[in-house]
Parts: structure tokens; sequence; C-alpha cells
């Protein structure tokens, strides 16, 4: 009885994994999702609120119960180990979405809970595979990426300190101190309105810059003090250095880190699909010892990582106990 059972349920698991992987069912739950994204969006026009709302209430129950649904039948798919659904990262990801909605807010919490329903938007990257394989590009990007940010700390710092001491008597609205003179680069690192900065540094601000009203009554109010100054070559050679190393070479570098992730995520992904079909076709010894030599290849990959890490922090160790 316990094995016709053990069966039974097994058969129903093979079912609910092939329907799971049907692109109907998978079609379906995108355009559920796209439909909550949108009926989000739509009730932030009050009037359309005020007088569909008792739609909005029935749909997004609707859409709430399909998604518990799906739930259901991908750990039932994960056949006699429910648990195994929690280690597919994005499955937990939707897990934490659908609980969240089941969350109990008091009356004057209104605007937490729908910032929460706006978290069903996010399962779009969960359900779209590309849209799966940016983010975990990005993830995986980042340790880079914190390099690259510390290149660009080095150039604003430097270019700040410089921008500071050459400019602050012409423009102290922009260059009068350090921090106004970062946020004015971080501007013009996203190429707007740097024109006019440069444009200021080389014709003074008595001539150019300064003459619109507004500026004149930031001036007054802050009651700066300045000292028109023409400085064409330097503020030429200043502002076009920092766009092409700034805006021009370390974006880019962004874009070369964000490629070199979205490459390694595609072997990682084209890896475990190949591990997980060899897996379900295994049927002799030979396709067995293979799936193995995959996984042990994998295991040392990441025994030389640690064994990398660790060789690192001992001598930063060593290096510290010589100081």
């Amino acid at each position: 009885m316990k094995s016709d059972s053990y069966s039974k349920y097994d058969k129903l698991s093979k079912y609910c994994e092939q329907f799971v992987e049907s692109k109907i069912f998978k079609r379906f739950i995108l355009s559920l999702i796209i439909l909550a994204s949108v009926l989000v969006g739509l009730e932030t026009y009050e009037a359309i609120e005020t007088k569909y709302h008792w739609l909005f209430v029935f749909t997004d129950e609707i859409v709430l119960f399909f998604f518990c649904i799906e739930l259901i039948i991908k750990v039932i798919a994960e056949g006699r180990h429910p648990m195994n659904y929690f280690k597919d990262a994005w499955n937990v990801f939707d897990f934490i979405i659908i609980i969240s909605c089941f969350i109990p807010f008091a009356s004057g919490f209104a605007a937490i809970f729908r910032l929460v329903r706006i978290l069903r938007v996010l399962r779009l990257i969960s359900a779209l595979p590309k849209l799966q394989l940016l983010v975990m590009a990005l993830l995986k990007s980042i340790p880079s990426m914190i390099y690259v940010v510390f290149m660009m700390g080095i150039l604003f710092y430097i270019y700040a300190i410089t921008g500071t001491i050459l400019f602050k008597k012409n423009d102290p609205i922009h260059f009068g101190t350090l921090e106004k003179t970062s946020l004015s680069l971080f501007t013009a690192i996203t190429l707007e309105d740097w024109s006019d900065m440069m444009y200021t540094q080389i014709y003074g601000s008595d001539r150019y810059g300064y003459n619109e009203e507004n500026i004149r009554l930031v001036e007054e109010k802050l009651q700066l003090k300045r000292e028109p100054e023409a400085s064409p070559i330097t503020g030429v050679l200043y502002f076009t250095s920092f766009i092409l190393v700034g805006a021009m070479v370390i974006i880019n570098m962004f874009v070369g880190v964000i490629l070199n992730g979205i490459d390694e995520v595609k072997i990682d992904l084209e890896k475990k699909e190949r591990l997980k079909q060899m897996e379900k076709n295994a049927t002799t010894l030979y396709d067995e010892i293979a799936v193995l030599a995959i996984k042990m290849e994998d295991l040392k990959n990441q025994m030389d990582y640690i064994k990398d890490r660790l060789q690192s922090e001992q001598t930063k160790k060593t290096s510290r106990k010589n100081e």
C-alpha cells in the first residue's frame, strides 16, 4: 500500500514537473505577473481606484490565488524531496514575494501594503530567463565593480581638489568647496550641463553662467564672494580630460565588467543545464561517472578559489606581523 501511494505521488510529481516546464504554464504565469503589475500602476490613479475598487480587490485575490497554486505545483514537482524547491534562489525569491502579500497590515499602513504589492513586478525577473541572466551577471560582477568604483573615487577626488583650487573664485556655486565640486563632477560625468560649467570657466563668470536671475538669487542668499576670471586653456583641458577619462573610459570599464559577468553566467548556466540533462538521461554506469566527473570538476574549482583566498589572507597576516 505504501509503495502504491509513493508510485502515485511520483507520477503526480512527474506530471507537475512537465506542467511547470510547459510553455502554456509559463506564459500564463507571465500574463498574471504583467496583470498584477498593471493593476498596481492603475491604483495610483485615485479616480480609477475609487471607481473600480471592488474590481481591483477581486482581481488581486485571483492573481494571488494562482501564485499560490503555482508555488504548490512547483513544490510537488520536486517529488519526494519538496525542500529542493528552496535550493533554487529564484524560487526563494518568488516565495518571499508571495508570502509578503499575506502579511496583515493595519489600516494605517495601507501605503506599506501597496509598496509590498509592488514587489510582484519583480517577479518578471524570475519569469523571464533573459532578465535572470542580466541580474545574475550584475551580482557576479559586483566584486570587480568595487575596484572600478574605487578607481572612479580616486579620479573624482583628484579632479575635485584640482577644480576647487582652479575655479573656486570664479565659480563658487559649482566649485566653492570640495563637496560642491564633487557634486558638479558627478553631474558632468552624466554628460548633463557640463558644457555650461566649462564655458563659465573659459569666459569668466561675469560674461557667462551667472547672468541668470536664479543664479544671482542663490549667490546673494549664500553670500558668495565671486572674483570673475577667464581660464580658456585651463577650463578646456580640465573638462575635456575629465569627460574623456571619466565618462568614456570608466563607464566603458563598467560595461566591460558586466559583459564579462554575462559570459561567465552563461557558461555556468549551460554547464548546470547540461549536468541536469545528463542526470535525467543517465542510464548506464558510464553516464553516472560522467555526471560525477563534472561535479568533481566544479568542486575542484571551488576548492582552488578557497585555497587562493586563504593564501591571500595568510600573506596579508604575514606582512602585518613583519611591519
